[in-house]
């Protein structure tokens, strides 16, 4: 029984980064910066996120200029830096939009 509970543990372990919110302390997502010029689109995302209230892996500010630090997004329609995808479910990463303070919470 314990060499089963002693798996268990560490398989649990080794899993759960997978859940955890995935945006690095340099405010990057698998190599992407998450700040710039934003477009959204359908298919093809850089990352995929979900709009959330509560616990968010990042806090999004929209502006219309200077997107130049972490959580800053300036939507464009083309040469993005980042391309997002709004899904409801299966996110890469969670966002709450915010007026003040964006970046990792």
């Amino acid at each position: 029984m314990k060499v089963f509970l002693v798996l268990f543990i560490s398989l649990f372990f080794s899993v759960f980064p997978m859940f955890a919110g995935s945006v690095g302390s340099d405010c990057s997502f698998k190599g992407k910066k998450l700040f710039g010029k934003v477009q959204f689109v359908s298919s093809f995302p850089d990352v995929k996120i979900q709009i959330v209230d509560h616990f968010p892996d990042l806090k999004v500010q929209k502006v219309s200029h200077f997107p130049d630090k972490c959580g800053k997004w300036q939507e464009v329609s083309s040469f993005p830096d980042l391309k997002v995808q709004i899904v409801q479910s299966f996110p890469d990463i969670k966002i709450k939009y915010v007026d003040h303070f964006p970046g990792v919470p």
